[in-house]
């Protein structure tokens, strides 16, 4: 292959800069260069030729693997070309769903690194992501099974937008506006939509100049309409969405300063935490809440600037919700204050990094006056540092606390690194908490870089590093094994950060930190040593266990030797021949069992021969004698040596060299050892002696290259590691070493497969144990010398060029030497079909010859599952320890060598896996025989490699997909149920996990479900066999949730194609192949032609998963074969009840399919209103529209009046503002008759005639009015659709034979008769839409005395039923076309005969209740309630909008309170009217009534309006006080909890600063009424409501002084009960720090306390005794403020409670109460909290807290 031109001056976007540091880098560039030389080539080959499948599906997937091995090493001009063409690929209007899924990933993955492209280099037109995703997301088609999308779509596709709206040009947000500002209607859920869509789509990222044309466009108007908002609606979390990004984007370019307190207040309201006695919260908080990610975005992008008064709202949040994060407090918002907690800080990180270490591009900088200070810095990890040290001991989990804490150690190391010390130091001493110890442990293994640095903020982090790691070691704990892991992971990661060096050559230095190294190294191995002898396998089992290694003992093991191994590597020269004497004592004084702790003691001797500084390697002599090869047990000494060689020879290849003879002779003796643990042991050292020899590897892990400062270590510490000079040293196998490689094999291999040979053809027969022993050995062989054996060859079997690229991976193969791989294929193919043949019983055997297949097909060094396992691992350290505030790969050396070593191994894994050859051919083959043998186990394990296989080689399906169905197929009459139940399970495999390319190959649909089908006539098939059945249906699942709709139609764009031309042109590289040529392209147009005219699939005979599998064949851009359509049209009424649901789903789609288009005009509203509308937002009612809104005075009754009318279906259209293009269905055009028979297509007459045949409706009828599941049915969408489809196909000429049976079901009560009904009403009405005036008419006519009918038989089981039926009947339709039904629903509302029941359901579907709001039946009341809300939702205070003619709160409100004036005087009401329909009319009883009717009202519309009235609210709160009980009474009262939950939820009400006046002054009101429950109920209203508007209200200091004001004035209330309340209140306000504790209210609080108490018992005793009382609840309410801390006031404030112990009642219960709280809460602390008092104090509190003994 040439590559095109000089490369010189070739400049690569983003190089994977690990490429360079492998040991065979320089030939990588060539490498790189051809490889996309090719990708281009043939990309824009595939394009030129229109061959989306798959030619240009299989070089993106190559794209997609080039950006993984080269990262983004391609020109500018490439990149921006990619990216262009991808762009168009993606939105190909009929392009394969999983096909644009590969493609939007691809496209990301090019878009990832924004700071590559700047918006000159590329644009983007929005419009068509725009139609993709609308197609997608709210397709048309997709509910009637037309259409299957992926799952993943929908993620997939907003990942896209997101990044490319980066790119969208500055015009685009005037045309989005545009697009989407008609839909703006509230009321709507197209509402949602539009939101949502601005939240994608709009672009934040603009240079300052283009601002005008960005965001100052819609950011006033939507800031408006989201402050106006007061009850959370569904999309309100898009709008926040989009204010953060934007905030996020633009830093110092928009004045959040207006908003800062709502945006608080908003934040603190949707954490949804319980406050106040009731606890409640309302249901839509908990569904709608925020999105933590967006909100900790929003307030990181507010933080900074002159005065930066967002921090001072973020100190009083965190202040207010510090006690949430108490341990103690546990909920089920907790999750999201710990997510909270975790991602603030690092939020501010990735800030921080951005203003002043991220490298200079296009994107706009942040100015430099709001740039984040050091001072700032410091404010925030002050307000934040007392929650992350409170949630460090969460309940849940300390990690996210651990988080926090590291990123806040990255801002400022002084204020964070000594508290955690602390507790660190005092866990280390505890001996009963040992979770304290995990997690401080933990958060300190976040912020060990940040304490070891070297840094001028914290200079004295490091003298703690030894203290630290010393007090850890008791950690080493064999009893206990999450602190045992915590502790090792702890010690890595210091030891990681620090070189154990000896520093007495530094004498300025610390003199004794040599002694102290040696010391720490030597009780660290000690412990290590102990863990081991606590660990033998006799001490851990009992006699009948079994031997083998249990999961938690193996991560130990993990744990020590990745530990002692850090700890050595660390170490220099001096020190780690002290611990490698240490270490070597310790293992040859021992002789340990070869299971658990010997696996301990190998792994310390490997990670200590591992770092063998060039000295001499620890040798183990094995000798064994000839007399012990044929002894079935060993002794434990020559295992244990076996076992110790087998690790220690895991070291660098080049110094194992010396000893290859040793190794030879060893090895020849071992692996014929008949001892079955000893030969295992000694193929282990065969395999690890192979890999050090011919694997690449670093040799040294060291923080440091080459070795530490020897003059100044302490400089090395916390180092990261320098990509440009990492100096990595690599093993890479030299030529001696090959040669002893193949020595080794010819020795020990090839005399193996000798062998075997003779086994199979039976001149050297070998039982099964000594034929496993032969196959561990070959097995151990290929996993040893594997990275040396060439992949196994033959002959290529494809047509197009899908060739893979060749990866150099640093091994020249010698072709001059046996070809072992190969050798050991044969073999091992004439050994299975030997097995299969004599032996089939031999599992064990067929068990390792899988192995060894998925080996020679797949192993090259490196098992994917160990690769994927080094990732994840790789990537878990790399977060735990990585420096974010620095980013540019400032990791640490060793983690750096690790990723180079990764990058490698990809390499490996990536490689040439997919082409496939004629030897992957026979052994699939092989793999088949396995997958369909005897026993279930080979079954299940020949499945899985083979699965594998499938997804790695392409059209490999293709071979094996025949002979899967020839055992499925009922002519094979000899195959075995074990056959049939493997063949099956390889389907079920196909379409599990990866989804296959095959499940998209039209010829492979084509075979494989008829054969499913026809597989139940097979002789094998045994429905008695319940697995069986389960494995039929669980492929049938499978395939109906995995399928999604398989494109026919490959159809390329022209603008697809210019850019491929363009791709051809490119230079650095030149495309490796000639552009094609004219007549190429012309047979590639007539084949995309021949493609797109695919021959259909003519339906089968089946049943059950036929009718399935068919119906997932519908689709919208062909029609289904009239031979279906019949099947389906007869399936309606067939006897099955599952057949019958897929016809009537399948129908929906059919007769969507044969929908004939109608026509439509484009309209001008002004021409009709003649207004024109002005440039200003003008939203709701106006002149402009009123033409679109239903008037009764002007209906259209006659046929001219229905025609001269414009009806506008989309009901959203004209509220907010009017389309651009307005599309309506022509009215002017007449309407078309009844579609004549000889016009229909066949299909079309297939299903005129069945539903012109009276027996086929009555039994569709009998069948549909049938019950299916009690109780549980409920109205069929699907039902509704199919009527929809055949009245709005047909139009009414079936209604004569439906009709009977229509008003024979009306009249039947029972409720699957009654369902039957509203599923053909719904669809009849919407059927009808373009109907004729003449033929509406008729129907309206008929309709009418039938819904009376069926509203006179409702019940309570079917009313919802009703409900959704007028719903859905009216959904999207002109409400005028539609006058009829809504005039009858407005005539006979509630005649008051009859039961509460028929008023209810009345009530449901209109609107005349003004007259009926006196109800006495509580389901009709919660009608009422629901209605009025939906009356009153239109009246609603929007920014634009004008008054709505609709009625109003106001007048309603003020109506009301006429009727309730008998109680506005009572000073408390109670309910004395029951649900007895008494028909007392006195003023009283009708005023309770209408009081319960209001009541339902304010309930339902606290979660269904858009903005709350406030004002009205407040009129009705007075008597909400005076009904509203203090405790829940047992007794069920409805209208006592109906006002409390109204309370409730008006509490939790926002508020706005022109409101809080206004309720003030009703709370204090209420204050003075004679009911102290009133009086107490104003003080939990006040609860909620001053938390729910906290940071509104402290905006409004005047108000702040009010309510201070007014828990004073309850505090001194002459009931107790009230004064218990406001100390409650008070206590609360205070901790929230809603006003301080200063000096002035100290002192009002403690005079009140020193009030005299007279000696006489007269009245004025009594208010003393009330004033006294209150003071003392004042001090509690301060004591009980802060929970968890004692600040500096709080000693006095106790030493004065103490002194009123002695008080009367109930002074002194309310001291003992609070002291027993103040016991409680700082119980956990008492050792840090005792600091805070003096001697004398605590002597006295001793005295007070602790129960006097009763021996005393």
């Amino acid at each position: 292959m040439t590559v095109g031109r000089d490369m010189a001056e070739f400049i690569p976007q983003k190089e994977i800069v690990y490429n360079g540091l492998l040991p065979y880098s320089d030939r990588l560039d060539r490498e790189a260069t051809e490889l996309l030389a090719e990708i281009k080539a043939n990309l824009c080959r595939a394009v030129l030729l229109r061959e989306l499948w798959p030619g240009v599906a299989f070089w993106s997937r190559k794209l997609f693997s080039f950006l993984k091995l080269y990262g983004r090493r391609f020109s500018k001009e490439d990149h921006i070309l990619f990216i262009k063409l991808l762009y168009e690929l993606v939105t190909l209007p009929n392009l394969e769903p999983h096909m644009m899924q590969s493609y939007a990933r691809l496209l990301i993955q090019l878009l990832k690194k924004k700071e590559l492209l700047s918006r000159d280099d590329l644009q983007l037109p929005w419009r068509p992501l725009c139609d993709l995703y609308e197609r997608a997301l709210y397709s048309k088609t997709e509910h009637l099974g037309l259409i299957w999308f992926p799952n993943s779509l929908d993620h997939i596709l907003k990942a896209l937008i997101k990044s490319c709206r980066l790119y969208f040009p500055a015009s685009s947000t005037k045309e989005m506006l545009d697009e989407w500002r008609p839909l703006l209607c509230v009321f709507d859920v197209v509402m949602q939509k539009a939101i949502s869509n601005m939240e994608l789509f709009l672009p934040t990222i603009m240079p300052p100049e283009e601002h005008s044309q960005g965001f100052q466009l819609w950011f006033e108007e939507l800031m408006n309409l989201w402050m106006s908002l007061q009850n959370q609606p569904s999309w309100e979390g898009h709008l926040v969405n989009l204010f953060a990004r934007l905030a996020n984007d633009n830093i110092g370019y928009v004045d959040w300063t207006p908003y800062i307190p709502t945006i608080f207040t908003r934040i603190l309201r949707s954490l949804n935490l319980p406050v106040g006695v009731s606890q409640m919260v309302s249901p839509r908080y908990l569904t709608n809440s925020y999105d933590i990610g967006y909100l900790v975005l929003w307030v990181t992008a507010l933080l900074g600037g002159p005065g930066n008064p967002a921090q001072k709202e973020l100190t009083c949040l965190f202040n207010s919700i510090a006690s949430f994060y108490h341990p103690s407090n546990h909920g089920r918002w907790q999750s999201r204050l710990m997510r909270l907690l975790q991602r603030l800080p690092a939020s501010v990180v990735r800030r921080v990094h951005r203003e002043r270490h991220a490298a200079p591009s296009w994107i706009t900088l942040v100015p430099e006056h709001q740039r984040l200070t050091d001072a700032d810095l410091q404010e925030f990890t002050r307000s934040l540092i007392g929650a992350a040290l409170l949630a460090m001991f969460s309940k849940t989990d300390s990690t996210d606390a651990a988080y926090a804490l590291q990123n806040l150690a990255l801002l400022t190391q002084e204020l964070v690194i000594p508290p955690v010390l602390e507790k660190t130091y005092a866990a280390m001493e505890t001996l009963t908490e040992p979770h304290t110890l995990t997690a401080t442990l933990s958060c300190m293994i976040g912020m060990a870089r940040s304490l070891v640095s070297p840094n001028n903020h914290y200079p004295e982090g490091r003298a703690h590093v030894l203290p630290l790691l010393m007090g850890s070691l008791p950690g080493v704990d064999p009893n206990d094994f999450s602190k045992c892991m915590i502790t090792f992971q702890f010690i890595t990661t210091f030891t990681t950060l620090v070189p154990l060096v000896d520093c007495s050559s530094a004498p300025c230095q610390r003199t004794d930190l040599t002694e102290c190294v040696l010391v720490y190294l030597c009780v660290s191995l000690c412990r290590c040593f102990a863990l081991i002898d606590s660990s033998t396998l006799e001490q851990t089992r009992d006699e009948m266990e079994t031997d083998t290694q249990t999961h938690l003992e193996s991560l130990v093991e993990l744990g020590l030797s990745s530990t002692v191994s850090t700890i050595l590597t660390q170490c220099s020269l001096e020190i780690y021949k002290v611990a490698l004497q240490k270490v070597y004592n310790f293992a040859t004084s021992n002789i340990f069992e070869t299971c658990v702790s010997g696996r301990m003691v190998a792994d310390m001797c490997r990670a200590a021969a591992k770092v063998l500084h060039n000295s001499a390697c620890l040798c183990v002599c094995v000798s064994v004698d000839e007399e012990l090869q044929s002894e079935d047990e060993l002794d434990k000494e020559l295992l244990w040596n076996l076992q110790l060689l087998s690790e220690v020879t895991r070291v660098d290849g080049k110094q194992l060299l010396k000893y290859q003879g040793d190794l030879e002779r060893i090895l020849r003796v071992c692996v014929r050892l008949r001892c079955k643990r000893a030969y295992t042991l000694a193929c282990s050292l065969l395999e690890h002696t192979l890999r050090s020899f011919s694997l690449i590897y670093p040799t040294e892990y060291c923080s440091t290259s080459g070795g530490f400062d020897a003059d100044l270590p302490i400089r090395d510490w916390g180092r990261a590691g320098d990509v440009a000079v990492l100096a990595v040293c690599w093993h890479v196998p030299g030529q001696e070493e090959e040669n002893f490689v193949f020595q080794l094999l010819s020795c020990l291999l090839h005399p193996e497969l000798q062998r075997i040979k003779g086994h199979i053809c039976g001149e050297q027969p070998m039982s099964r144990e000594e034929l496993l022993q032969s196959l561990a050995i070959v097995h151990h062989c290929l996993l040893g010398a594997g990275s040396l054996l060439p992949l196994l060859d033959g002959l290529v079997s494809s047509m197009v060029n899908l060739g893979e690229v060749k990866l150099y991976i640093g091994v020249d193969y010698d072709a001059s030497r046996e070809n072992y791989r190969e050798s050991i294929c044969q073999t091992m193919r004439l050994l299975l079909h030997h097995i299969l043949e004599h032996s089939e019983d031999d599992t064990k055997s067929l068990f390792v010859i899988i192995k060894i297949i998925s080996d020679l097909m797949f192993f090259r060094g490196t098992h994917k599952k160990e690769f994927d396992s080094r990732w994840k691992s790789f990537t878990l350290v790399k977060k735990s320890m990585e420096n974010r505030l620095l980013g540019k790969k400032q990791h640490i050396r060793a983690l750096l060598i690790d990723r180079v070593l990764l990058q490698h191994e990809m390499r490996k894994m990536v490689v040439e896996g997919s082409e496939y050859k004629v030897v992957h051919q026979e052994l699939l083959c092989d793999l088949l025989l396995l997958s369909t043998s005897t026993y279930s186990q080979v079954r299940s394990r020949a499945q899985n490699v083979l699965m594998a296989a499938l997804g790695t080689y392409s059209f490999s399906y293709r071979d094996l997909i025949p002979r899967i169905l020839q055992l499925l197929s009922p002519q094979h009459t000899t195959v075995t149920q074990q056959q049939f139940k493997g063949a099956l399970y390889c389907l079920l495999g196909m379409y599990s996990g990866v989804p296959m390319a095959s499940a998209r190959d039209w010829e492979w649909v084509g075979q494989v479900w008829p054969a499913l089908v026809r597989c139940g006539l097979s002789p094998a098939m045994s429905l008695e066999k319940p697995s069986i059945g389960r494995l039929l249906d669980d492929i049938t699942d499978r395939i109906l949730r995995q399928h999604d709709t398989i494109g026919i139609n490959f159809t390329v764009s022209e603008r697809c194609v210019e850019i491929a031309n363009q791709i051809a042109q490119s230079e650095n590289p030149m495309p490796c192949l000639e552009v094609p040529s004219i007549e190429e392209m012309k047979e590639g147009l007539q084949r995309q032609r021949i493609r797109n005219d695919f021959p259909w699939m003519k339906p089968w005979k089946f049943e059950h998963m036929a009718t399935d599998l068919l119906s997932l064949l519908l689709r919208d851009d062909h029609p289904l074969p009239p031979d279906t359509v019949l099947y389906f049209t007869q399936s309606l009424v067939h006897d099955s009840i599952s057949i019958r649901k897929a016809a009537v789903s399948a129908m929906a789609g059919v007769l969507k399919q044969l929908k004939r288009p109608s026509k439509k005009v484009a309209l001008k509203p002004s021409d009709i209103s003649g207004i024109e509308e002005t440039d200003g937002l003008c939203v709701g009612d106006r002149e402009g529209n009123r033409w679109l809104q239903y008037d009764s005075n002007n209906l259209p009754l006659t046929q001219e009046q229905w025609n001269s009318q414009c009806y506008v279906e989309k009901t959203h259209w004209g509220y907010y503002s009017w389309p651009r293009e307005m599309m309506i269905y022509a009215s002017s055009e007449k309407p078309k008759d009844d579609l004549p028979y000889e016009e229909m297509s066949e299909s079309e007459k297939i299903v005129f005639e069945y539903f012109s045949d009276p027996e086929f409706i009555d039994q569709l009828i009998e069948f549909l009015s049938l019950e299916d599941r009690k109780g549980k049915d409920s109205f069929n969408p699907r039902r509704f659709l199919l009527f929809k489809g055949l009245f709005r196909n047909y139009g009414d000429v079936f209604l004569p034979l439906l009709w009977p049976h229509l008003e024979q079901l009306a009249s039947d009560p029972h409720e699957s008769s009654q369902r039957c009904v509203c599923e053909i009403t719904a669809g009849l009405i919407r059927g009808s839409k373009h109907w004729s005036f003449s033929k509406v008419e008729r129907l309206w006519q008929l309709l009418c005395p039938l819904i009376k009918t069926a509203l006179t038989n409702i019940t309570v089981e079917t009313y919802t039923d009703w409900g959704t039926c007028i719903a859905t009947a009216s959904e999207g339709r002109d409400p005028r076309k539609l006058h009829w039904l809504f005039e009858l629903l407005m005539e006979s509302p509630l005649s008051g005969e009859g039961s509460s029941f028929r008023d209810a359901r009345y009530v449901c579907v209109c609107v005349c209740v003004c007259p009926k709001l006196t109800q006495v039946y509580k389901n009709v009341r919660e009608r009422i309630g629901s209605v009025l809300t939906y009356i009153f939702m239109i009246d609603v205070a929007l920014p634009h909008t004008r008054p709505t003619t609709s009625p109003h709160v106001a007048e309603f409100v003020t109506r009301v309170l006429e009727r309730l004036k008998p109680l506005t005087s009572e000073p408390e009401i109670h309910n004395h009217v029951h649900e007895e329909n008494t028909q007392e009319t006195d003023e009283r009883t009708q005023a309770v009534k209408l009081l319960k009717t209001v009541l339902k009202w304010l309930m339902t519309s606290a979660g269904r309006t858009f903005t709350t009235p406030v004002q009205q609210q407040l009129q009705l709160l007075p008597l909400l006080f005076k009904i509203a009980p203090v405790e829940i009474d047992e007794s069920y009262d409805e209208m006592k909890q109906d006002a409390r939950t109204c309370l409730s939820l008006m509490s939790q009400g926002l508020l706005y600063p022109e409101h809080i006046p206004l309720v003030l002054a009703a709370l204090e009101e209420m204050a003075g009424s004679r009911s102290w429950h009133a009086r107490f109920s104003v003080l939990t209203y006040l609860q909620i409501a001053v938390f729910y508007n906290l940071f509104t209200l402290l905006s409004v200091p005047a108000e702040v002084l009010r309510i201070r004001k007014l828990v004073m004035q309850l505090l001194l209330d002459e009931q107790l009960e009230v004064r218990d309340m406001a100390c409650t209140t008070l206590s609360g306000l205070l901790q929230c720090q809603f006003f301080p504790l200063d000096s002035s209210l100290q002192t009002q609080l403690q005079t009140l306390s020193q009030t005299c108490l007279p000696r006489a018992r007269g009245e004025l005793a009594s208010t003393d005794l009330v004033r006294r009382h209150a003071g003392v609840l004042g001090l509690s309410a301060c004591i009980l403020s802060s929970p968890y801390d004692v600040p500096d006031w709080m000693p006095q404030i106790l030493m004065d409670l103490s002194s009123h112990l002695n008080d009367p009642q109930p002074i002194e219960m309310t001291v003992k109460k609070t002291l027993s709280e103040f016991r409680r809460t700082h119980h956990d602390n008492w050792q840090e909290h005792r600091q805070c008092f003096t001697d004398d104090q605590l002597l006295v509190l001793t005295d007070l807290l602790v129960s006097p003994c009763y021996y005393a």
